[in-house]
């Protein structure tokens, strides 16, 4: 791939903290105007691999680039042209809204006014309240808070860390519709989650764990890769029903995802047969059926694969 089209490059990029690998030997990269998601939970090396991109960290070997420039050459032009929202609430709390964004604008040299078209759309939605203290916000509001002070430089490149953790499922979705407004001027966004249900808002994702990189692609093509039959079952005693599963040498893994069970059928499966196996052990009301792969099962499946 042209280069030039890359918003980020990572090649190789490895981190221990003592005995512990964070990351090893990861590989990505971003391309302009695009959102790209690292998917998977704590511990997966993401908020390391944020730290190392923004220079805040060095790495232990491998190399990377943001917006063309070296992350250990260029840290300090690379310091001017990214906006990072890190997962923990990092404002001031004892500051005003209007008083942080003020000051923010003020370390990169700019002002509110400068770049406040390109903030707007979210710094209009809590203006109203711009002289409450940002530690007496909602979870909300000190997450459009956040996003805004990242952006008030007006950077190319965005690194979003877990950005929705801890907000309800409302502000959620509000804010990857800020997001995708904002790439529609042509900011690169890299953003984190534990959600998996966010990978679809997504460009392209990549499924991470335990420092690795277990597939990139983009969310629809990852589904569609999916290989093997899933079923959804469910029965009165789930509790039950799951240990039973479990024991079913016809069954490659089973693990429960809301108000089913997902299976993944193995050699010799029959549905049929099953579910007269299943009332033959006293189980009642059963249900199975076929049913399409989501993200989380994408995920599971990989990390049995592992």
């Amino acid at each position: 791939m042209d280069t030039s089209t890359l918003a980020i490059e990572v090649n190789g990029i490895s981190k221990s903290y003592g005995t512990v690998k964070a990351l090893d030997k990861v590989s990505l990269d971003v391309r302009r105007g695009e959102i790209f998601g690292l998917i998977g939970p704590d511990g997966a090396g993401k908020t390391t691999l944020y730290k190392i991109l923004v220079t805040l960290l060095n790495a232990d070997e491998g190399s990377a680039r943001v917006d063309g420039l070296d992350i250990v050459k260029d840290y300090r032009n690379i310091r001017s042209r990214v906006g990072y929202m890190p997962g923990k609430f990092s404002l001031y709390p004892d500051l005003t809204i209007e008083e942080n964004m003020e000051f923010f604008a003020t370390l990169f040299g700019v002002t509110v006014e400068q770049n406040y078209d390109l903030v707007a759309p979210i710094y209009k939605q809590i203006e109203p309240f711009k002289k409450r203290r940002a530690g007496r916000l909602s979870g909300g509001m000190k997450q459009k808070l956040a996003l805004s002070c990242a952006l008030i430089h007006k950077p190319s490149v965005l690194f979003l860390d877990e950005p929705t953790t801890g907000v309800d499922a409302v502000s959620r979705s509000e804010f990857w519709d800020m997001l995708h407004n904002l790439r529609e001027q042509e900011l690169s966004i890299l953003v984190s989650t534990p959600y998996m249900d966010e990978a679809s808002r997504c460009d392209r994702i990549a499924l991470c764990n335990t420092g690795h990189i277990l597939d990139i692609d983009s969310p629809k093509h990852m589904v569609e890769k999916f290989d093997g039959k899933l079923y959804g079952i469910k029965a009165r005693d789930m509790y039950g029903l799951l240990k039973n599963l479990r024991e079913d040498n016809s069954i490659t893994n089973c693990y429960t995802a809301g108000e089913f069970h997902h299976l993944l059928a193995g050699a010799g499966f029959d549905a049929d047969k099953l579910k007269q196996n299943l009332v033959a052990q006293g189980h009642s009301d059963v249900e199975i059926k076929p049913i399409v792969p989501d993200i989380e099962d994408v995920f599971i499946k990989l990390l049995s694969n592992e």
